[in-house]
C-alpha cells in the first residue's frame, strides 16, 4: 500500500540516493553526487514554504516530489516565467518528481500533482508551474521505447508557456564537464 508524507531532514540521505538513481536515466542522464544532492535538498526540508512529498510503499521511500513558491527560486527560474507575464509571487514552482521504475503506473505521479496543487491552494497561489528538460529526438542515449511525459502533463491540465525556457547545468553520464541543458516551462491556473 502506498502512503504519503512530508519529508524531513531525516529523509535527506535516502531521498538523495533516490534522485541520483532516477535522474541517471534518460532524459536527464544525470551523473549525481550524494554531497550535492544532500545540500540541494536542504532548501526543501529547511524552508518554511518549501515541501517535499514522499511516496512510501511498505514504509520504504519509492518516490518524491518537491515544490516551493517561485518567488523563492533563483533568478534563472523566476525571470523566464516573469518575462512570460506571470507574477512569480502567484506561482508554486514544482521542482522535481522522481519515482522508482517499478512503482510507475500506480497513480503515484497523479497523486504528486494533486498534493502540490492542494498545497498551492493552501498558500493562496493561483498558478502551478514546472520545467522539463528538452533533449533532441535523435539523442544517442534515448531509449527506443522512451515516451515523453508531455501527454501526462497535458492530461493534468498543464500547457507549455510559449518561448519560456531556462537553462540548468549538470554533468551528463560519461561527460567530464557540466553542460547547459534547455528546460521548457509548463503552467496551469488552479485558482
Amino acid at each position: 500500500m502506498v502512503t504519503y508524507k512530508i519529508a524531513t531532514k531525516q529523509d535527506i540521505n535516502e531521498l538523495a540516493k533516490l534522485r541520483i538513481e532516477v535522474f541517471y536515466d534518460f532524459p536527464y542522464l544525470y551523473e549525481g553526487s550524494l554531497e550535492y544532492e544532500q545540500k540541494y535538498l536542504e532548501t526543501y526540508t529547511k524552508g518554511a514554504a518549501a515541501r517535499v512529498f514522499l511516496a512510501l510503499y511498505d514504509g520504504k521511500i519509492v518516490g518524491a516530489t518537491s515544490c516551493i513558491p517561485l518567488s523563492l527560486e533563483p533568478e534563472d527560474v523566476k525571470v523566464p516565467v516573469a518575462q512570460a507575464s506571470y507574477e512569480p509571487l502567484q506561482v508554486l514552482y514544482f521542482g522535481e518528481s522522481v519515482l522508482k521504475k517499478e512503482y510507475r503506473g500506480m497513480g503515484i505521479g497523479v497523486k504528486f500533482f494533486e498534493l502540490r496543487e492542494e498545497y498551492a491552494r493552501e498558500l493562496g497561489l493561483p498558478y502551478c508551474a514546472f520545467c522539463g528538460v528538452i533533449r533532441p529526438e535523435n539523442h544517442p542515449m534515448r531509449p527506443q521505447d522512451y515516451k515523453p511525459l508531455d501527454s501526462f502533463w497535458i492530461k493534468r491540465g498543464y500547457a507549455q508557456i510559449p518561448n519560456c525556457v531556462t537553462y540548468f547545468s549538470w554533468l551528463d553520464r560519461g561527460d567530464k564537464m557540466e553542460t547547459k541543458k534547455p528546460l521548457q516551462f509548463w503552467i496551469k491556473k488552479i485558482g
